[in-house]
């Protein structure tokens, strides 16, 4: 199985709200749209840091982002867009800005088509919300981090399979 290294960030603004993504899976353009973080997949030569540096500027368009530590990490089973199977591993990477409304500039075409939309949540709202969330716990996960909880090693997150 093809493996895909990602970046995801935890970007939170001084309110404490995170910045999500509403979209879709390439392979199932159709799908209901669920939230998640900024962040993408890691090219070659990069770090995680690097490459989640990259993609918060690509995704949102703020700079002066100051980057933390890596506090989860996760493995997805998923599918390309031909279907075939992958396996994402992902890095959590807590972030933090200075908020404000983020720009889509930087989104490429297949960005621009299955991203739905884009928001800060604050934990209250994500709560409340009836809506799916990923990682899954996001709430709680994210309420020990809003508590200053991080921990030292990144906490290994459950296994997904989406197909």
């Amino acid at each position: 199985m093809r493996e895909r290294i990602t970046a995801r960030v935890l970007l939170f603004d001084p309110q404490g709200r995170i910045l999500l993504m509403k979209g879709r899976l390439p392979h199932a353009p159709d799908a209901p749209g669920e939230w998640f973080t900024v962040g993408g997949g890691v090219e070659p030569g990069e770090s995680v840091l690097q490459a989640a540096a990259r993609e918060i500027v690509e995704e949102t368009g703020f700079a002066g982002v100051e980057l933390g530590q890596a506090v989860w990490m996760r493995e997805v089973e998923a599918a390309t867009r031909r279907g075939d199977p992958v396996l994402v591993r992902e890095t959590y990477v807590l972030a933090r800005c200075a908020g404000g409304d983020p720009c889509r500039d930087g989104w490429d075409a297949r960005e621009q088509s299955l991203i739905d939309d884009i928001r800060w949540w604050s934990l209250e709202e994500i709560h409340a919300a009836e809506e799916t969330f990923h990682p899954q716990d996001a709430a709680r996960l994210l309420a020990d981090i809003l508590a200053g909880n991080i921990p030292e090693t990144p906490l290994v997150l459950p296994r997904l399979t989406r197909r």
